[in-house]
């Protein structure tokens, strides 16, 4: 068993693009760093090419299994958490293989088939609340907690509701608006632990190229990686914010809801 001296940090869906940054930036930095991979062979050859103090731990976070035995180990091997990441999320329930384009074009509210709005909308949403949820123990017992949840700028009502924004016409029902709904869940969730040691914090990698866009963002994974690590590594952020990079942001960051 170890002491709170050490922090202790799980990143869902961290085997590659953003959270794999974060996963590897977080251990370069002292964490012991669970890295959460749905695959653990995945998360394992992921381990591998990070030094520090990391282990893969098989996390599907659409599997309640999954993540009450990622619980039991974690509390099993320290007690408590001082930073959850929730990184996971998918951008379509669709066919494979699709250009971002052609995904964007069939997510439309007008065209959008429910059922696939409703499968990324149980992962991106609904599941990251259960996950966040189920770790809620853990982080209540570190001295000072952080919870840093991966959105997007995509998702700002703000952002969107601009005539002048250029990538307005990109947010659609399914995974723009299930970050809407994440930024909402996850800014009433800092507000009923805003007098407690856990604070909350959404951020957006801008316009990556991920797997998520069919690796078509304009930014590569390190450079949209810099806010997500940068937020996850600090310690005197105030409760609730929403940032993302400078291309986006206001000052200090800072992102319309």
């Amino acid at each position: 068993m170890s002491t709170h001296e050490i922090k202790v940090a799980l990143v869902s869906g961290a085997n590659t693009g953003v959270g794999f940054q974060i996963a590897k930036a977080l251990a370069e930095n002292g964490y012991k760093v669970y890295l959460g991979s749905r695959d653990l062979q995945k998360g394992e050859l992921a381990v591998a090419k990070i030094t520090g103090d990391v282990q893969a731990i098989q996390l599907d976070i659409t599997d309640s299994d999954s993540v009450k035995a990622a619980v039991k180990i974690i509390e099993a091997d320290h007690g408590y958490l001082t930073l959850l990441v929730n990184n996971a999320a998918i951008s379509h329930a669709g066919k494979p293989g699709r250009t971002m384009e052609e995904v964007l074009g069939s997510q439309s509210a007008s065209i959008a088939p429910l059922s696939e709005l409703k499968e990324v909308w149980e992962t991106n949403v609904f599941s990251t609340l259960a996950v966040t949820q189920s770790f809620l123990p853990l982080l209540k017992k570190s001295p000072a907690a952080r919870i840093v949840t991966v959105s997007s700028a995509l998702g700002s009502l703000g952002i969107n509701s601009n005539p002048e924004n250029p990538y307005r016409s990109s947010f659609d029902a399914v995974y723009g608006a299930s970050k809407t709904a994440l930024n909402g869940i996850f800014l009433s969730l800092a507000i009923e632990l805003e007098n407690t040691n856990i604070k909350v914090h959404l951020v957006s990698p801008g316009f990556t190229a991920t797997a998520l866009n069919n690796f078509q963002g304009t930014d590569t994974v390190e450079e949209g990686s810099v806010e997500p690590i940068r937020v996850a590594l600090a310690e005197d952020l105030p409760n609730g914010s929403f940032t993302g990079p400078a291309n986006f942001a206001g000052p200090d960051n800072i992102l319309p809801w």
